[in-house]
């Protein structure tokens, strides 16, 4: 007796872990969006083309002059809370202001009229850089339009910028984990996240990705990829 009802709980178990399988699985959406020039583009500030760039066929930003960055509204899919998985590498306009790092980055839940986002970038100059204040600088959350980067550090110094090791021009990976007012940024391969925002600034709501670039940057983006948990 002990036997037989032992194998009816497995049965049970096993029709239990279906369900939860079968409902997990229809609440995630999983798209993988290939950047061209084909997809359905918003500029902003910016240009785009497609390119090679380290033998990857990427999706080439930069600043309608060199002083300029901006936003490439993706009009192909919307996302309020999931991961959001990408290739960058960016690096800094030969001749520029030497103070410009190659800024480049992801920005999230973005709409337009008035143009807002959430946004995790990168200075790919600093993270190999000898002075600790710079490196400490490498990784940075912001929200436009009311929340720039000056502003964060002025008001909450390192709360909102973090260190990670990445080296200028080279193809790094980001991963952002976002869900309700919390998100995190994951570089490379790395199991932890090297910066925590738990305050994002803008109210959650579905909205659009946008590649980002800053001022004085040659940006290179590919293989984005997203796993929406909202649907």
């Amino acid at each position: 007796k002990l036997h037989i009802h032992f194998l009816k709980y497995k049965s049970v178990m096993k029709y239990i872990y279906v369900i939860l399988f079968l409902f997990c699985y229809q609440s995630t959406t999983i798209a993988q969006l290939t950047l061209t020039a084909k997809n359905q583009f918003a500029d902003f500030g910016v240009t785009h083309n497609n390119t090679v760039y380290k033998n990857k066929k990427c999706l080439q930003v930069k600043g309608l002059n060199a002083d300029e960055g901006g936003i490439v509204m993706i009009h192909d899919y919307l996302l309020q809370d999931g991961i959001i998985e990408i290739e960058v590498a960016g690096a800094p306009i030969p001749g520029t202001d030497t103070s410009y790092r190659g800024f480049i980055g992801l920005a999230f839940r973005t709409v337009n009229e008035p143009l807002k986002f959430e946004c995790f970038y990168l200075r790919p100059t600093n993270g190999r850089a000898n002075d600790q204040l710079r490196r400490n600088h490498t990784t940075q959350y912001i929200s436009h339009p009311d929340h720039p980067w000056h502003l964060l550090r002025k008001n909450s110094p390192g709360v909102y910028e973090s260190y990670t090791d990445i080296v200028s021009g080279e193809w790094t990976k980001m991963r952002i984990h976002v869900k309700g007012q919390q998100a995190q940024l994951y570089v490379g391969n790395a199991s932890q996240p090297c910066l925590i925002v738990n305050d994002l600034k803008l109210t959650p709501q579905k909205g659009k990705l946008a590649l980002w670039i800053g001022p004085g940057t040659n940006g290179y983006f590919r293989g984005l990829k997203v796993i929406a948990t909202d649907r």
